[in-house]
């Protein structure tokens, strides 16, 4: 039996003031059709959008009654059988709006961990999508089973919302115990796993950025990895890290994290913290930016503040200005960064512009990530190795880029620019 559409009306709510401009309704149209790209992810078709503005949020339904009325009338002809709001709703507006409705009512967060839920492939993955879901529900536990019991699955009911959560209060807060702890041990983990990286040493760059900024598709690029890039929000959601080799022949590791959003719910970025360590602890950020993007500059301020929140926002960046190809003209590559990134002190390391898709300036991007990483720094020095020490010739073509090479008798004298780690191994074969 084939599973039923799901048919979705989408609910945007602009606060308004007396200075209120067009600029701030472009922004709320600009987030409903995030919504609508959010709705399409999990599964949805979206028939209708539409935004009130008002001065203030009506308490019992979010919207005023007069919009309720509108959405009864557009939820019967189209045939909804979701309304989806923009805004995350009380316990007491979900209750209200579903009641008068009458059709499964969800709001942004909802949706969100939806999605987390269906791309979660990892155990850890799957214990912080569970996380941020059981706070979530927690509050609107009463009265949400018998609306849950007539909804019969579908979006906002994967995970542990398909369950009635709201029998045994004292179970689901020991099940948040039990995942906090779990997700202890995955913390745990990743510091041993850095102190082993650190000791070779071996730095990290981390991807961050705006989710569908093109993430997934440079760090393929970057790494020759498989890791899934399509159009959908949140293609990438369990983190992946592979080895990249950059042009001077020190090896790093690159990181791909989940992309970050507008209003990204609070529950997320706190049940995520295992995974945003990554981002933490990482020597460099390549902060990419979808520079086709109308919303560049807003998506790019969005990334910067969930940066700032989870301490992350003192870390060294790349800005990666992505997608320049759909660009109608080479651009300034300067007077673009400036544009995106407004706040002169928010300048990043370097700017670099290419297309993750095509491969146009990804040479210049690994030389600004050989450039700007502090770790194992790079310095030009000759060695000076016996021709028949293979292992030591070979260590020196693997690890250090090779200027010069000469035989002279039994000695092989090597020019490289080689990292520190190589000097440290090979010092007795260095000649000034």
């Amino acid at each position: 039996m084939a599973r039923r559409e799901e048919i979705a009306i989408l609910v945007g709510l602009e606060l308004t003031s007396r200075g209120a401009s067009e600029k701030t309704l472009l922004r709320a149209e600009e987030s409903l059709d995030e919504l609508e790209s959010l709705a399409e992810s999990a599964g949805a078709r979206v028939a209708e959008k539409s935004i009130q503005t008002r001065p203030r949020a009506e308490s019992s339904t979010l919207v005023g009654s007069g919009k309720v009325e509108e959405l009864k009338t557009q939820i019967h002809f189209h045939g909804a059988t979701t309304a989806i709001f923009d805004r995350e709703l009380t316990p007491t507006q979900q209750r209200n709006l579903e009641k008068e409705l009458d059709l499964k009512v969800l709001d942004r967060t909802q949706l969100i961990l939806d999605i987390f839920a269906r791309r979660a492939r990892t155990k850890e993955g799957q214990l912080q999508v569970e996380l941020a879901q059981l706070n979530y529900l927690l509050p609107r536990l009463t009265g949400h089973g018998a609306a849950m019991s007539r909804l019969g699955g579908g979006i906002g009911t994967r995970g542990p919302g398909e369950t009635k959560l709201e029998t045994d209060r004292r179970r689901i807060h020991q099940r948040i115990q039990a995942i906090e702890k779990d997700l202890d041990r995955v913390r745990t983990g990743r510091k041993t796993q850095r102190r082993q990286r650190q000791a070779v040493p071996l730095a990290t760059v981390a991807l961050v950025g705006y989710t569908n900024a093109g993430k997934s598709t440079l760090f393929n690029r970057l790494t020759g990895a498989g890791v899934l890039a399509d159009a959908k929000m949140f293609a990438t959601l369990d983190p992946t890290v592979r080895h990249v080799t950059l042009p001077s022949r020190r090896k790093t590791l690159a990181s791909d994290t989940v992309g970050f959003i507008r209003n990204l719910p609070t529950t997320l970025v706190r049940a995520f913290r295992a995974t945003l360590e990554e981002v933490v602890e990482a020597e460099l950020l390549l902060h990419v930016v979808d520079a086709s993007a109308s919303a560049a500059a807003e998506q790019t301020a969005h990334v910067l503040a969930t940066l700032e929140e989870i301490g992350a926002a003192s870390t060294p960046q790349i800005l990666v200005l992505n997608k320049v190809d759909r660009l109608q003209e080479n651009p300034d590559v300067q007077a673009l960064a400036r544009r995106i990134l407004g706040d002169p002190e928010k300048q990043p390391a370097g700017a670099v512009a290419i297309s993750a898709q095509t491969g146009a300036g990804f040479e210049e991007l690994l030389k600004k990530i050989d450039e700007t990483l502090s770790l194992d720094p790079v310095e030009e020095c000759k060695f000076r190795i016996p021709a028949a020490d293979g292992a030591a010739l070979h260590l020196v073509h693997e690890r250090a880029q090779v200027l010069s090479k000469r035989y002279m008798g039994t000695w092989c004298h090597i020019k490289t620019l080689a990292p520190l780690s190589l000097r440290r191994t090979l010092e007795k074969y260095m000649h000034s």
